[in-house]
């Protein structure tokens, strides 16, 4: 098999040096926009080797005006007609959609007849309507918001155009983050759910149920790792790549800004965040204390470990400046031998910003497509109206 390159960059130079001359010469007036953006591992840099065995290659989306779809077919055959059959080494050519697989499609080499390639031809409307099932991007509602999939949000906004005579990512910068207020529900919700299960890691552990501490202590964790990407503005992909995004997670060097007198103290031996501390300090200190947490020896090390993580992420909850500030300390649990920051003050300090808002009066539940393994049900448009209303 060919050497290993990364899908965006096979596709990139797939476009620039054997597709754009093709559509210069048969199509000189077109206007258009081409890149690889929506689904797959390669829009967002996570592919690797394995990532070659279906739907990934040399592709790329080509988004048309809504008055030249017509020519969707014409220019689908001319790439037929002209395209190599091989590309650096990659077929160029793929099976039809698998009908017993998603409409998945492999690669498949050939040496005679028609290509048929892994190009998709849409105007940017059908393309946002298949992804997020609208297309006007100027009216949307907060529950909106968290009806569509998170996942398909980041791979939007991680979308590269290689070239973008239609203004495609432009056309995208609403969609670039959360708005306030669904941002606010969803770190609210976070933290309230981190707070209903704070106290369970030590005592299923003291009640002899290990695994069922070890299991609430990834649960924890991984809430943790959401409200980092919640407070550094970055949207979380589906479970397949979530570990691995929060690895990569930076804040590009934001710094902490906290009111005078608070950075001095420290939370039960966690230092609290300096003024001159970068988020991405935190998010290092944090990688580490879950780290520690879900391999540890043992349960005094899990609770430690996983407790110290909580007040890191109140000091970046406090840096963010969301809220007024949040006073924690690491302390025992309604004198019990149980260690907490209580994260539900976090919940209600959030929940305070909520009032006036659609979420006002919304249970604290964050949205489904946080919830791993329900990617089949959040990630279909088909029941993305059903999931709108659990927030109206």
């Amino acid at each position: 098999m060919a050497e290993f390159i990364k899908g965006l960059e096979l596709s990139r130079d797939f476009f620039l040096e054997i597709a754009k001359p093709i559509l210069d010469r048969h199509y000189p007036d077109l206007e258009y926009s081409a890149g690889l953006i929506g689904y797959g591992s390669d829009v967002l840099g996570y592919d690797d080797e394995v990532s070659r065995d279906h739907m990934w290659g040399p592709r790329f989306y080509l988004f048309l005006k809504p008055e030249d779809a017509v020519k969707k077919q014409k220019i689908m055959d001319t790439f037929s007609e002209t395209l190599p059959y091989r590309y650096k080494g990659y077929s160029v050519n793929f099976s039809e959609p698998d009908p017993n697989d998603n409409g998945v499609r492999h690669a498949k080499f050939i040496d005679s007849g028609k290509v048929n390639p892994l190009i998709f031809i849409q105007t940017f409307e059908e393309f946002l309507i298949e992804r997020i099932g609208i297309a006007d991007l100027s009216g949307l509602q907060p529950a909106d918001w968290l009806a569509f999939s998170e996942h398909r949000l980041l791979s939007l906004v991680s979308g590269t155009m290689f070239i973008d005579k239609l203004k495609v990512m432009d056309r995208i910068s609403p969609l670039k983050y959360y708005p306030r207020d669904v941002k606010a529900y969803l770190i609210a919700s976070n933290w309230n759910i981190i707070a209903s299960e704070q106290a369970f890691v030590r005592r299923c552990g003291e009640c002899g149920d290990e695994t069922g501490s070890v299991i609430i202590c990834a649960r924890i964790a991984e809430r943790l790792m959401r409200l980092c990407f919640l407070y550094t503005d970055t949207y979380a992909p589906y479970s397949k790549w979530f570990g691995t995004a929060f690895d990569r997670l930076s804040a590009g060097g934001k710094s902490a800004s906290l009111p005078s007198g608070r950075e001095a103290a420290d939370c039960g031996g966690v230092p609290r965040l300096s003024a001159s501390q970068s988020f991405d300090s935190l998010l290092a200190g944090i990688r580490e204390l879950i780290n520690s947490a879900l391999h540890a020896p043992s349960l005094a090390r899990r609770e430690d470990s996983l407790v110290r993580a909580q007040a890191m992420a109140a000091a970046m909850h406090n840096a963010s400046g969301l809220t007024d500030y949040v006073d924690y300390e690491i302390e025992s649990y309604f004198g019990r031998n149980i260690k907490v920051i209580f994260a539900d003050k976090f919940a209600q300090a959030m929940s305070e910003k909520l009032k006036g808002t659609a979420f006002e009066n919304i249970p604290l539940i964050g949205s489904l497509s946080q919830v791993g393994g329900l990617s089949d049900f959040s990630d279909d448009c088909r029941f993305q109206e059903k999931i709108r209303r659990l927030y109206e």
